[in-house]
């Protein structure tokens, strides 16, 4: 395991998802301190579109999907982070955090940052009923089902969790989240 930072550093989880993910690498390219974690869809859709999941963060950790036991969750114990943001979240890294599923790298770190009581800020990409939304070659219209619906309000009641519905509310929630770090 690396070394503890000296402060406090954020933790974005990205999964499989190609809606909002411009604009979330845009947001990501912007901040410093800042690890990435990479479900396996993540890191491919990532690379689908075109990016380098290594180049987007110079100064940052970035972690994979690759071990049974998601072994960084043992960060957010040691104090790692002050807060995790998952975006874009797709319908099924919504559904297993809803459940209580933690799987996956991303469903796992989310999981743990809530029994540590770290605050999480999820983007869910099926929140509204019909969404244009680009695929790799073109925009897609897409029209989420109730069920992604239903669990995308059901994680807006759970503790420490904010679930933001736009690349615009995420990066509002997220400069204010950081302004209210950097007071204490």
């Amino acid at each position: 395991m690396q070394a503890k930072p000296e402060k406090p550093r954020l933790a974005w989880a990205v999964t499989g998802s190609g809606h909002y993910l411009e604009e979330c690498l845009e947001i990501i390219r912007e901040l410093e301190d800042v690890d990435l974690f990479y479900s396996r869809a993540g890191e491919e859709v990532i690379r689908m579109y075109g990016h380098d999941p290594k180049a987007l963060n110079a100064t940052g950790r970035v972690y994979r999907d690759r071990a049974a036991s998601a072994p960084p969750v043992g960060l957010f114990y040691r104090g790692d982070y002050h807060t995790l943001v998952v975006a874009p979240a797709t319908s099924n890294t919504v559904a297993k955090m809803v459940l209580g599923i933690s799987d996956t790298l991303v469903t796992n770190v989310y999981a743990q940052a809530g029994k540590c009581r770290i605050p999480s800020i999820v983007l869910a990409c099926d929140a509204e009923p019909e969404v244009d939304t680009p695929a790799p070659d073109r925009i897609v219209r897409l029209w989420p089902r109730k069920i992604d619906l239903a669990h995308t309000e059901s994680l807006k009641t759970f503790e420490a969790t904010t679930v933001v519905e736009s690349a615009e509310q995420l990066a509002q929630t997220l400069q204010r989240r950081l302004q209210e770090i950097s007071n204490k």
